[in-house]
C-alpha cells in the first residue's frame, strides 16, 4: 500500500468509528477523485494538435473534446480512469482512413479537463451531449470505466450501431469493491459507501439493479459487441471481461489477449487491427444492404 493510500485506510477507518455519515460522505468522495492526472504523451501530441477541441459543461465542470474528421459517420472513443481521450489515439489513424470521424474527451478530472473528480453520471452527460452533437455513433470503442460509463448512457438512450470494450468493467460494485480492497477500509465503512453510492447516484435504481451492471442493459442495447480482454490485467480482471460478453451471448464475440495487460493493449498493433475490422464490417454490412435495396428498385 502507498503513503497516501495508508493515510486515507487509517483516516477513514477510524472516522467510521465516530461517524458513519461522515465517513460514507469522505470515502465517497475520495472513490470518485483521480490519483493522477494522465498527461498528453509526445507521440500522442501531434495527432491531438490535429483535432478540432471544444468544451462541455457538466455542471460546474468542463469536459474537453476532440474530433478529427468532418464530423459524419461519427466514431465515439471513451476512456477509462486516470486515463484521457489521447491514449486512444493508436486507434484514430485507421478509422479516418477508412471514412470515419473520431469523437473522444477527456472527462471531468482527466486530461486537460476541469475539476478533480468524475462520477458515471458525468461520463453519461458528456456522450449524451455528443450524441445529441454528432448523432448515432456508427461505433463506440471503450476501455476499462469508459466501458461502464458507455454502457450507462446507451441504457438510457444513447446509440451506437458497434460496441467495442477493451478491458472493459462490467460491474460498478467491481470498482467498490477494488477500492474497499486497497484501502483496507472495514466492512461497516463499506457498507457506508454503498449506501451512499446508492443516493447519490442510483436513487432510482431497483434493490437487485444497485449498483448498475452492464448486464442490466442487455434488453436496451441490440448491437453487436466486440469484448476485448487480456488475461494478464491486473487493475480489470479478465473475468470481467467474460461476464460482459457472456451477458450478450450470441451478440457478443470475446477475445483474449496474453501479456499486454491494462493499459499496453490499448496500443497493440493485432487489438488496433482487430478494432478496425469489426468497426469496418458494420459499414461494410451497412452498405452491401443499401446495395440490395437499390438493385431490387
Amino acid at each position: 500500500m502507498q503513503p497516501t493510500e495508508a493515510l486515507a485506510s487509517i483516516t477513514l477507518n477510524g472516522l467510521s468509528r465516530a461517524s458513519g455519515r461522515l465517513a460514507g460522505a469522505s470515502a465517497f468522495a475520495l472513490f470518485h477523485r483521480p490519483l493522477v492526472r494522465s498527461r498528453m504523451r509526445t507521440a500522442e501530441r501531434a495527432l491531438a494538435e490535429r483535432a478540432r477541441t471544444g468544451r462541455i459543461r457538466v455542471g460546474d465542470k468542463q469536459a474537453v473534446t476532440y474530433r478529427w474528421g468532418d464530423g459524419t459517420r461519427p466514431v465515439l472513443l471513451v476512456h477509462g480512469w486516470q486515463s484521457r481521450g489521447s491514449r486512444l489515439s493508436d486507434f484514430v489513424p485507421g478509422l479516418l482512413d477508412r471514412g470515419y470521424s473520431v469523437v473522444t474527451f477527456d472527462a471531468p478530472g482527466h486530461g486537460d479537463a476541469t475539476g478533480r473528480s468524475t462520477t458515471i453520471l458525468e461520463y453519461r452527460d458528456v456522450i449524451a451531449a455528443l450524441h445529441d452533437e454528432y448523432g448515432t455513433f456508427e461505433a463506440l470503442v471503450a476501455h476499462s470505466l469508459g466501458a461502464l460509463g458507455s454502457f450507462f448512457a446507451l441504457r438510457q438512450g444513447v446509440k451506437a450501431e458497434r460496441i467495442v470494450t477493451i478491458g472493459g468493467v462490467c460491474d460498478f460494485s467491481y470498482l467498490v469493491d477494488e477500492f474497499c480492497s486497497e484501502l483496507r477500509l472495514n466492512s461497516r465503512l463499506k457498507g457506508q459507501l454503498y449506501e451512499r453510492i446508492g443516493a447519490e447516484l442510483f436513487p432510482d435504481a431497483p434493490a437487485d439493479r444497485m449498483p448498475f451492471s452492464v448486464t442490466h442493459t442487455t434488453g436496451e442495447v441490440n448491437a453487436p459487441l466486440l469484448v476485448i480482454h487480456d488475461e494478464d490485467d491486473t487493475r480489470i480482471g479478465v473475468a470481467q471481461g467474460r461476464r460482459l460478453a457472456g451477458a450478450f451471448d450470441a451478440r457478443a464475440r470475446l477475445v483474449t489477449t496474453t501479456g499486454l495487460g491494462h493499459r499496453r493493449i490499448l496500443g497493440d498493433p493485432e487489438v488496433v487491427r482487430t478494432v478496425l475490422e469489426f468497426v469496418a464490417e458494420g459499414a461494410s454490412r451497412s452498405g452491401a444492404a443499401g446495395r440490395e435495396t437499390a438493385s431490387a428498385e
